[in-house]
């Protein structure tokens, strides 16, 4: 008899300390991930002011580009004014010079749309990085935390151990 409850108390505290095991694993998993999401957060956070200064960059660039083809047109328009002609072909190459001026500020125009559609998208593409790492870490938190074995598994296990060696006597 006295060989069946050391065969317990031995399977017992095995189980128990499996589970405590278990248990400082899980905890340790939990406590990398919230380092890694501080990390995450703070990269996140980073691309994403990279991202906007960008883009603010190019608002600025096209904003310059557009008064410097504004002045430009007007520059062309006070030339073919100071050249002293009249008529109809003066008003045809003023014309052509605001539209010509007009063709490149809406080029501008255009490209800054199209780079802050990008900009979304890129914003898009680190919340989807970020979403991902986030699940994976919670991944690895939940199957850290489901190999704990239950308090009611370890007694089942040491009951069916006490058995099998009261059993084999």
């Amino acid at each position: 008899m006295c060989v069946v409850a050391a065969s317990v108390a031995v399977s017992l505290a095995s189980g128990l300390a499996m589970r405590s095991a278990a248990i400082q694993n899980a905890n340790n998993t939990y406590n990398a991930a919230l380092r890694s999401n501080q990390s995450l957060e703070q990269s996140f956070i980073a691309q994403q002011e990279a991202t906007a200064a960008q883009l603010k960059e190019t608002r600025k660039s096209s904003a310059q580009e557009n008064l410097a083809k504004t002045i430009q047109g007007l520059q062309v328009r006070g030339r073919i004014r100071a050249s002293e002609r009249a008529g109809l072909t003066v008003n045809l190459l003023e014309r052509d010079a605001e539209r010509q001026a007009a063709n490149s500020r809406e080029a501008i125009n255009q490209a800054l749309e199209s780079a802050t559609r990008q900009y979304t998208r890129n914003i898009r593409g680190l919340e989807a990085d970020r979403d991902n790492r986030r699940n994976s870490l919670q991944s690895n938190i939940n199957q850290a935390y489901n190999q704990i074995p239950s308090l009611g598994s370890i007694l089942l296990n040491t009951a069916a151990q006490g058995l099998n060696t009261y059993a084999a006597l």
